[in-house]
């Protein structure tokens, strides 16, 4: 029967024994017993021979049997040095005493002061002397696997806490670059205003922004991408002193925070900055690119009223924004009184009332006449948008809509126009079936696909005629973006809506665009109308756009038309409609008869010549 568990069969017993009778009894009662790998030695020597291999595989080795007598030895200080190969105590120790010699107390002692597990007379039953061995291999196992978790556990808190130190590091720098981040930025700026504002300590914050970095991104890759923000970070390190802070903030945003400087000084180290990166040339390994940045300087000092460090932060982009706006690749001061700033400024007081505007339905469509010069007729209304305020002003839209173009509510707009339009004319009576109206439309809606979905749903939800909708578009929008304009106004026509150009003729270069343009109506600007009965310089180039439009096939709107003058000169001229105070001024209602004292809506014509001639 095998009595040796078979986890334990393959480790290594050493026996140290002098004796070959007993060494051959002791190899056999083991053998018998089931363990495998036996080695021996018969003196100090053999026993360091034996053991050598081992050092660095203590696990190995898991047991040791010493005769306590061995001849010019002493086995007291042999058992210590065994047993703590590697410098642990780790392998179990049994010392064999003669039968002969009594087990005293003094010797288990002195046997336990030199690391000896047990002690005990050399064995006369096998079976309790493999036991015994069984039993110390096991304890020796269970001690191995224990020291193995706890250098396991020690290993993974080491691990911890490198992890723990990696991830306090990225709390507050950049991974890719090494420098600072924002929230490092933060502190250090907060530190600066506590300076300042006790020590009375000036400072400055560079706001440095890469021009072409999405170019090169976009054509190289982000790996190469990377390169470039790693050479830049170089670059700017080399150029400020070991006092300054430098940040990356943004994907191609550094910000450096210099203290005790002045305005002069700040602006110096932000120029000597932009020069080093202007001169810097980018190898990506293929091709080579030249780099610039447009830098924002914004002061820190004791009448600069900065109290957090996002005002300073915010101070430095808008002057880096204003950078930009000059044509990048430059330096500019934060001054408080900055053109941007203000329209910043502004735009963060409209937004929320153009927001709720939109959601409670403050805003206001009002309707004025446009008049065929021919006969006097009413062509059709133009819808006009209002937007009433907090004290129930209408505001006109040159208040609200260049806002929202430039914080992107425009879109939300212009939906709303056209869908309270359409629901307009859905609600006139079948007699007013002739009415058609124009709506003013931003360059967005031409330039991006929102529209025509909704306005199709629309006309299909409510079946009114799309003929009777005209969209207006400025000449100026038009052209920037000829190609996309006109596919979208082609598709918006193929529906069955018709298109009017505004402010025609503000722009004479885009004369040879006209050609081409898909729309049916030019609505002369209103600049070239005003003075048009004294001005003999706007009556040619008045006649002039007649003309053209005349030769193309398009039909005449003049605006502005406040007086009789300026319609008898319009009107000799050959401008097919035109629309002003005169003929009627924007209402909620249609011209009806509370003007004319006419049934109903307008059907008759307006006496233009009574109109010249009064």
């Amino acid at each position: 029967m095998n009595l040796v568990d078979n986890n334990l069969k393959n480790k290594s017993i050493l026996i140290i024994e002098s004796d070959d009778e007993k060494q051959q009894a002791l190899r056999a009662s083991l053998s018998k017993a089931g363990f495998k790998k036996l080695i021996y030695a018969k003196d100090q020597a053999g026993v360091f021979k034996e053991v050598r291999p081992f050092q660095g595989k203590i696990s190995e080795l898991g047991l040791i049997l010493l005769a306590h007598k061995l001849p010019q030895c002493d086995t007291l200080e042999l058992s210590k040095i065994v047993t703590t190969l590697d410098g642990h105590d780790a392998i179990p120790l049994i010392f064999l005493v003669n039968k002969d010699q009594p087990l005293s107390e003094s010797l288990v002692c002195e046997c336990e002061k030199a690391n000896a597990a047990t002690v005990i007379h050399y064995p006369e039953s096998k079976g309790e002397f493999a036991q015994l061995v069984t039993i110390a291999l096991a304890l020796k196992s269970e001690r191995d696997s224990r020291l193995e978790n706890e250098e396991s556990l020690i290993r993974e808190l080491a691990e911890r806490r490198i992890m723990e130190a990696r991830l306090q590091y990225l709390v507050a720098h950049d991974e890719l670059t090494g420098l600072s981040n924002r929230s490092g930025l933060e502190k250090a700026i907060d530190f600066g205003i506590i300076r300042c504002t006790n020590f009375k300590q000036h400072g400055a914050l560079l706001d440095i922004d890469l021009d072409q970095f999405k170019v090169i991104n976009d054509i190289e890759g982000h790996e190469i991408g990377d390169k470039l923000l790693i050479d830049i970070s170089v670059l700017i390190r080399a150029e400020v002193d070991s006092g300054a802070f430098v940040a990356r903030v943004g994907s191609n945003l550094y910000q450096v925070f210099l203290s005790k400087v002045s305005q002069k000084k700040a602006l110096d180290i932000a120029e000597r900055i932009r020069l080093t990166i202007d001169e810097f040339i980018f190898d990506s390994g293929e091709s080579t690119y030249n780099v610039s940045a447009s830098i924002g300087v914004a002061i820190l000092a004791p009448l600069e009223d900065v109290s957090r460090p996002s005002e300073l932060m915010s101070r430095a982009h808008q002057a880096c924004y204003t950078a930009k706006r000059h044509g990048r690749n430059r330096v500019e001061l934060f001054e408080e009184d900055n053109l941007e700033r203000m329209t910043m400024l502004d735009d963060a007081k409209w937004v929320p009332l153009i927001r709720r505007a939109l959601k409670t339905d403050e805003f206001k469509l009002l309707f004025q006449p446009v008049v065929r010069v021919s006969d006097g007729y009413i062509s059709h209304y133009e819808t006009l948008l209002r937007m009433v305020s907090e004290e129930g002003e209408l505001l006109s839209p040159g208040v609200f809509i260049p806002v929202a173009e430039r914080m992107g509510l425009i879109h939300q707009i212009d939906l709303w126009v056209v869908n309270e339009v359409i629901d307009y004319i859905a609600s006139l009576p079948k007699t007013s079936e002739d009415i058609s109206f124009t709506v003013n439309l931003s360059s967005h809606a031409l330039q991006s696909d929102y529209l025509l979905p909704v306005l199709k749903q629309k006309l299909e939800s409510t079946w009114i005629s799309p003929s009777r909708l005209t969209f207006e578009i400025t000449e100026t929008a038009a052209v920037s973006s000829f190609s996309k304009t006109r596919e979208m106004i082609s598709r918006i026509r193929a529906l069955g809506c018709r298109f009017a150009l505004d402010d025609f003729g503000a722009g004479f270069s885009s004369f040879n665009y006209i050609k081409n343009f898909p729309v049916e109506y030019l609505k002369i600007d209103g600049q070239f109308i005003e003075n048009i009965a004294k001005d003999s310089a706007d009556q040619v180039l008045v006649r002039a756009m007649v003309d053209i439009a005349q030769s193309l096939g398009k039909k005449t709107i003049a605006e502005y038309v406040s007086n009789p003058d300026i319609l008898r000169v319009l009107k000799e001229i050959g401008v097919d409609y035109v629309q002003g105070y005169l003929l009627g001024k924007p209402d909620s209602e249609l011209l009806g008869t509370s003007v004319l004292e006419l049934d109903g809506y307008l059907t008759a014509p307006i006496d233009l010549e009574k109109l010249i001639t009064s």
